[in-house]
């Protein structure tokens, strides 16, 4: 479910006497009107099917002017029994938090209720990526260059499938190695293009004879979603697992491990807000491995524990592990280095606790 585009369109007032319409006709003035302020078709079918269930529930030629806050509130507990159950059912309490949202709007611009709460939104999940090898598999699995240029955008670039799909050759700059990208709202970005995808870019306008104004990808979305789905299975990769948006997830999760930024990741992602671009800081698991090991196991997995600023065995002093037995607290260790401490040797607690170690007591 698409968010709430028409949030923040201006519209223009509804026409005098309409509260007196029945509903249905005010559903129509309102869609009218969110068209006009330029709303897009994703948007405008979003709106339609809220409102289309609002009306199920309401009646169709119940006066708008009698709507109000238990009109709204019975829809809403309608329309959550209405869903699919758990456990597949779990979309449709994001269907209810932007159906909300949607005649929420409607019927504050219609002038009948104010402060609506909406819906609770569900906490957002992440829906995995992809190894980078398994997305090598998927490009070997190719069985033309759509195949190929499919994968190699959504993998490279992190663009969303309607992104890709809106795509027209003159948005893209093959010299440059950019591309024209309107997202969400339709916000433009641009976004730079990967090495594979420019090459598979080159072959495939050439080869088809595109011009400026055609599409690159002129497939829709389902037979996208095929596609992949086809590709992933002659990969041997899970298709449950390959979807156009988990390739999307793979570019970020990828993005992030080799060193970007999360302000540059958000920027490419397209994202408003970077608590969203955050929910990509989800490091696999020998990810988070390979960090602990590298910050804290000791060098030639050797025993003992070094503190970080201890230089690794051989190096004239880190032969004994950290830190040292109570007894030789007070002893300088041999060839140290300027110590970041108040004293050379002396370990980063402080003194009740070193006389707490002394002791045998444990102290964290």
């Amino acid at each position: 479910m698409a968010g709430g585009g028409g949030r923040s369109l201006p519209l223009a007032p509804p026409p005098g006497g309409l509260v007196g319409r029945p509903v249905g006709e005010a559903v129509d003035a309102f869609l009218a009107a969110l068209e006009a302020a330029g709303a897009s078709a994703s948007t405008l079918r979003a709106y339609r099917a809220a409102l289309r269930s609002f009306v199920e529930y309401v009646g169709e030629s119940r006066p708008a002017g009698g709507l109000g806050v238990s009109e709204y509130v019975g829809w809403l507990r309608w329309l959550r029994g209405r869903g699919p159950r758990r456990p597949r059912g779990g979309g449709w309490e994001a269907t209810v938090h932007y159906y909300s949202v949607y005649v929420r709007r409607f019927l504050e611009w219609l002038g009948v209720a104010r402060g609506l709460p909406a819906a609770p939104r569900p906490r957002r999940g992440f829906s995995g990526a992809l190894r980078w090898g398994e997305v090598e598999a998927l490009l070997e699995a190719s069985r033309d260059l759509l195949d190929a240029l499919i994968v190699a955008f959504l993998a490279e670039s992190g663009l969303r499938a309607r992104e890709l799909l809106g795509l027209r050759v003159g948005d893209v700059d093959l010299e440059a190695g950019e591309a024209l990208v309107r997202g969400k709202y339709g916000k433009e970005r641009r976004v730079p293009l990967g090495p594979l995808t420019r090459a598979v870019l080159r072959l495939w306008i050439r080869e088809r004879r595109l011009g400026p104004g055609d599409r690159l990808v002129p497939i829709s979305y389902q037979a996208l979603y095929k596609r992949l789905k086809t590709l992933a299975a002659r990969a041997g990769v899970d298709p449950s697992r390959v979807r156009p948006h988990v390739l999307r997830h793979t570019f970020a999760t990828e993005a992030l491990r080799r060193g970007v930024s999360l302000a540059a990741l958000q920027r490419l992602l397209g994202h408003s807000d970077v608590k969203v671009t955050q929910l990509y800081l989800h490091l696999a698991w020998e990810d988070v491995r390979r960090e602990y090991e590298r910050a804290f196991a000791p060098p030639g997995g050797q025993p003992g524990y070094y503190h970080p600023q201890q230089p690794p065995p051989g190096a004239g002093w880190g032969q004994q592990a950290y830190p040292p037995p109570p007894q030789q607290l007070a002893a300088p260790y041999p060839q140290a280095p300027a110590y970041p401490y108040p004293q050379p040797g002396v370990p980063p607690w402080p003194p009740q606790a070193r006389a707490g170690r002394a002791r045998g007591e444990a102290r964290i």
